[in-house]
C-alpha cells in the first residue's frame, strides 16, 4: 500500500515518517481491499499543548474512510487516527459479510 505523508508549513524527519509508515501499513492486515492512503501532519494555531493534528484518508473499493485526531505529539495523534481507522474498517468489512 502507498503512504502519501503531507507535512503543513514544515519538514518532518525519517523517524516520523517511518512510525507512521509502520502504523498505517498495518491496516492493510485488517482489511486488504486498501488501495493508497494519504497522511496529513499540521500544527494548529492557539497556545493548547495538543495542538499536533493527523489526518489520515484511507482509498478503499467504494468510498473513503477519514479520521482526524488531534494530540500532543504526532505519534500519539497518528495513533489514535489509525486506531479509529481500524474500527471504521471493522464496521465496514461487517457491512459486506451480512
Amino acid at each position: 500500500m502507498k503512504v502519501n505523508i503531507t507535512s503543513v508549513k514544515f519538514k518532518t524527519d525519517r523517524k516520523l515518517e517511518e512510525f507512521i509508515n509502520g502504523k498505517v501499513e498495518k491496516l492493510s492486515g485488517v482489511y486488504d481491499g486498501i488501495i493508497g492512503s494519504d497522511v496529513t501532519l499540521k500544527l494548529e494555531n492557539g497556545e493548547a499543548i495538543d495542538n499536533k493534528v493527523a489526518e489520515i484518508r484511507l482509498q478503499i473499493k467504494g468510498n473513503d474512510l477519514f479520521a482526524r485526531k488531534q494530540s500532543a505529539t504526532f505519534e500519539e495523534a497518528t495513533d489514535t487516527a489509525v486506531d479509529a481507522l481500524r474500527k471504521q474498517l471493522d464496521k465496514h468489512k461487517d457491512k459486506f459479510r451480512k
